[in-house]
């Protein structure tokens, strides 16, 4: 992970991007500027989609799902095709550039308890309801498979 300096404090995922993008092309960087034209590419959908300007939170929504395909992608070359899994896990590096620092284990658990205190749920038929208070909180910070299971090790202990 690059490091986080006083350029990316005030300046937007999408702003990072496209500074980013230039500097890719300066350096003849090939990789790193497919990565971050894909991530343009789909943002530009988004905001076509949703007919507005995307914020930074669905900005960041829409980064942990390219980070979340090329992840899967990379685990279903890993057999057959382990260039290709290396190239989707280089584009992955790339693009966890541009999410906010991720969440600890020990952050995260307390956000969890912190939504099932807040929602009052006491058993995993409550689990929907405490995965959509963490989720919104979680969303391109933490992995969804780890934070469902975590909800679900809380509901049951």
């Amino acid at each position: 992970p690059v490091e986080v300096g006083w350029r990316d404090a005030w300046l937007s995922s999408q702003a990072r991007l496209s500074e980013d993008r230039k500097a890719a092309m300066q350096a003849r960087n090939s990789l790193r500027l497919g990565a971050i034209r894909m991530a343009r590419t789909a943002l530009k959908n988004a905001a076509i989609e949703a007919r507005r300007e995307l914020d930074e939170a669905t900005t960041i929504k829409v980064l942990s799902t390219l980070v979340k395909q090329r992840r899967e992608a990379a685990e279903a070359y890993r057999a057959t095709r382990p260039e290709l899994a290396d190239k989707e896990e280089r584009e992955l590096a790339v693009m966890k550039e541009f999410l906010p620092a991720p969440l600890s284990e020990v952050e995260l658990e307390e956000m969890i308890a912190g939504a099932i205190a807040a929602s009052g749920a006491g058993s995993m038929r409550e689990m929907g309801a405490v995965m959509k208070l963490v989720t919104a909180q979680t969303t391109g910070r933490a992995d969804g498979k780890l934070v469902s299971e975590m909800v679900r090790k809380q509901l049951a202990g």
